[in-house]
């Protein structure tokens, strides 16, 4: 899989915020802001909400930015 670039992901983040509040309800607005698009931290918070293996919150993740991060 072939994520978007930082600068992609970071530049149109506040526009995905909305989506990322639907595929993980358990995180604030607040919180995915924070995130700034950086994949390693929205694994991180993922994994911590969810109480889930990184692996998974990793693929989470992955398909999320390779769904919206374009």
């Amino acid at each position: 899989m072939n994520l978007p670039s930082v600068e992609q992901i970071q530049g149109k983040w506040k526009q995905h915020v909305g989506a990322a509040k639907i595929a993980w309800g358990e995180l604030t607005e607040d919180e995915l802001l924070q995130t700034e698009g950086h994949v390693q931290k929205l694994t991180g918070l993922v994994q911590e909400r969810y109480a889930i293996s990184q692996e998974e919150a990793d693929t989470q993740v992955k398909h999320f930015f390779n769904s919206h991060g374009s």
